[in-house]
């Protein structure tokens, strides 16, 4: 079966197809659409990366399902009331009429089905069961890992819709940090006794990027010296990427979000000459930034208006008005948005090209969340630029943009390991509510942000690094906000090896002085010859290649993880004794693992 796409309009793309997709489904989603054919199965769980256009997929189905009789209404379930009427409007443009206000009672014959919430069928599961009873029912359920984000939810979406015909469950992030089991998922057991979600069709981010369905992501990332009070009266001080205790981690990352300090000033400065640049390209590009708390939200928007002398827009999860603030600046030509929760998955202003991550959320599944908004591409060549604070597990998940994970519901630890995706979905629960807490809890009373400044650190870019320490504003962080908003992925890793390889040379040629500015140590400078330097990053990466195989961790994971166990900059910048040192620990990891 071949299916036109013309009229089969994504969310993200009101009044237009998006790129590659004029005149026909995309190729993955024809692809998931004749294995659905295949079989015709009850449950079918759909992986697509944020992006790729899942709902165009699940419309498409709908509408042959409907057309054929199989089923006679649509349920959709969303995990937000502004996507839930996203989900309305685009099943509109293809014929499916879908009220987005139901609450209960019988459905005007005006619609062929209903659009609701994880919330809205926990409340009345019997409701919806009731629906299902009475008429065949093909259920949508929009990023289903939400229906694990509560054991009522998961009870309830199993209660609802257990007597559907079909069920067609979505996500773009199908992993979560806790073991609940996802409803109407699938778990298959592998050969190391741990059971893992199974998809039925899965597209991941990399197919998407070589299909040029989705943006490449460049990650810049700032560093820089923090200092801060404890509630017992201690300043500490901390460089934002070193070794130090995961409070400190947390309490010098706060401090480099708090807008008093100099590190938000800058990097809100960097990330709009960014967007100019992005803009000679892509006319109407635009930023956001995501924001902890409703406090720093507005703070944000202060210094964004300070920097550039236009106002942001500011959305807030308890603005009654926020989905018309998303709607009004999807469609407008301003610069910059700022919000706190309510731009998460599914969330489509495909114009984003350009983000700030000023939040202390550190779960894999928000992350992926995050980046997402920025991914969806409208023509070949478009970028994405985010920018980040040098924390471990940050820079970790930026590197892995291309890993495919799935929900794991078994998840043992090795003795002595830390695992960043165990983190419970307790800690995402409650990083989330920040924005509704008053910020005179215990917690900050028992914190105070002194100062902080920004140094630009580093790119990251298809799991490798690139680029030297350099202070705001220098020559160094020019070279890097410069780089053009419309290149293919092959020319921006072509780009970027070539800024990276003049700044090495330019660096040998600095006056200590300058090179003093960054505070660098007197072992960063050259002490050996340019061939023996060559030879010793061309075995670290060799011994890192083989770690790769052996580990099943990306390249770029395992170099930021020896960054933080041996302490240095970046290989590039990295001395004869760093390199070795490096090549010792990786070798000792393989030595260990076998």
């Amino acid at each position: 079966m071949t299916t036109t796409a013309s009229h089969h309009l994504s969310p993200a793309f009101p009044g237009r197809a998006p790129w590659g997709t004029a005149s026909a489904l995309r190729a993955w989603q024809q692809g998931a659409l004749d294995r659905y054919l295949e079989t015709q199965p009850r449950d079918f769980l759909a992986v697509a990366t944020p992006g790729a256009g899942k709902t165009t997929f699940a419309l498409t189905l709908a509408s042959w399902l409907l057309h054929h009789h199989v089923v006679q209404q649509v349920t959709v379930v969303a995990p937000t009331e502004h996507l839930k009427k996203q989900w309305a409007e685009a099943a509109a443009r293809i014929g499916i009429r879908l009220d987005p206000d139901y609450s209960a009672g019988p459905l005007s014959k005006d619609y062929h089905g209903v659009a609701v919430t994880y919330a809205g069928v926990g409340v009345r599961p019997m409701l919806h069961r009731n629906r299902c009873e009475q008429r065949k029912t093909l259920v949508i359920l929009d990023e289903i890992h939400h229906a694990g984000d509560s054991k009522s939810w998961g009870e309830a979406c199993l209660e609802a819709f257990d007597p559907a015909t079909r069920r067609l469950a979505l996500t773009g992030t199908p992993f979560r940090s806790d073991t609940n089991p996802i409803p109407f998922v699938a778990y298959e057991e592998g050969n190391d006794g741990i059971r893992r979600s199974s998809a039925d069709y899965t597209y991941g981010y990399g197919n998407a990027l070589g299909d040029g369905v989705v943006r490449p992501v460049i990650f810049l990332s700032y560093s820089g010296n923090m200092r801060w009070r404890t509630k017992a009266g201690d300043e500490i001080a901390a460089r934002l990427g070193e070794p130090m205790t995961k409070d400190a981690i947390s309490q010098a990352w706060r401090t480099a979000l708090d807008a008093r300090g100099d590190w938000m000033p800058n990097v809100l400065r960097a990330a709009d000459q960014r967007l100019t640049e992005v803009r000679k390209g892509i006319p109407d590009a635009g930023g956001l930034v995501i924001a902890a708390d409703q406090d720093s939200a507005r703070a944000y928007a202060k210094l964004i208006r300070e920097i550039t002398g236009t106002k942001a827009t500011v959305v807030l999860s308890d603005d009654t008005g926020a989905s018309k603030r998303i709607d009004e600046f999807a469609a407008s030509n301003d610069r910059w948005m700022v919000a706190v929760r309510m731009v998460s998955e599914g969330v489509d202003v495909p114009r984003l090209a350009v983000g700030v991550y000023a939040t202390t959320i550190s779960t894999p599944l928000f992350f992926a969340q995050a980046v997402g908004r920025f991914v969806r591409s409208r023509r070949r060549g478009e970028t994405a630029s985010v920018f980040l604070p040098t924390i471990p597990y940050l820079l970790g998940f930026a590197n892995e943009m291309e890993v495919e994970r799935d929900h794991v519901l078994d998840k043992p630890k090795k003795q002595g390991e830390e695992d960043p995706y165990a983190d419970s979905e307790k800690e995402m629960e409650e990083a989330n509510k920040q924005e509704d807490e008053d910020t005179g809890d215990e917690e900050q009373m028992s914190f105070e942000a002194l100062e902080s400044d920004a140094v630009f650190d580093r790119v990251l870019y298809d799991g490798a690094e690139f680029g030297m320490q350099a202070h705001p504003g220098s020559e160094e962080e020019q070279d890097y906000l410069g780089i053009p908003g419309l290149l293919e992925p092959d020319q921006v890793q072509m780009l970027l090896q070539k800024r990276q390889s003049r700044q090495i040379a330019h660096s040998r040629r600095k006056p200590d002085s300058e090179a003093d500015l960054l505070e660098l140590p007197a072992d960063r400078r050259p002490v050996v010859s340019h061939k023996e330097l060559l030879e010793l990053r061309k075995s670290l990466n060799t011994m890192v290649g083989a770690y790769v195989h052996q580990s099943g961790k990306p390249h770029g994971v395992i170099h930021t993880e020896l960054r933080r166990v041996c302490g240095g900059p970046p290989s590039a910048e990295a001395t004869a004794g760093q390199l070795r040192e490096r090549i010792k620990k990786v070798q000792e990891w393989a030595t260990r693992m076998r």
